[in-house]
């Protein structure tokens, strides 16, 4: 099973940025997706933004659109988002995930797309 390591949450003000990564210990980049997905107390796990290794194609929640952007590298194998003007309604634990196969949008936002999952990052945002 593929090992996933989050970093770079944090607590920040409204209107900061933070940039989490994700490394993997996974040597295979060709047709899977990585993505991200986020879950604030009692609520449901929601998806905030993928990347396909093989295409680059990225996909966004409406969210979060035009303020994160997802990147990868992959010869360090690591996935990153980085995450500007942030809201309190950001505030969650953030997850990074990967799944076997190249996905569409509406594919990416499913969570049985990705069969790894990191331990989850915390993501404050105050006001």
């Amino acid at each position: 099973q593929v090992q996933l390591v989050e970093s770079g949450g944090g607590l920040v003000q409204a209107g900061g940025s933070l940039r989490l990564s994700c490394a993997t210990s996974t040597h295979t980049f060709s047709n899977s997706v990585m993505g991200w997905f986020r879950q604030a107390p009692g609520k449901e796990r929601d998806f905030v933004s993928a990347i396909n290794r093989s295409t680059g194609s990225t996909y966004y929640a409406d969210s979060v659109k035009g303020r994160f952007t997802i990147s990868r590298d992959n010869a360090k194998r690591t996935v990153y988002l980085q995450m500007n003007s942030l809201k309190p309604e950001d505030t969650a634990v953030y997850y990074c995930a990967v799944g076997p196969y190249s996905s569409t949008y509406y594919q990416a936002r499913n969570p049985s797309q990705y069969d790894s999952w990191g331990q989850g990052t915390q993501v404050t945002v105050s006001s």
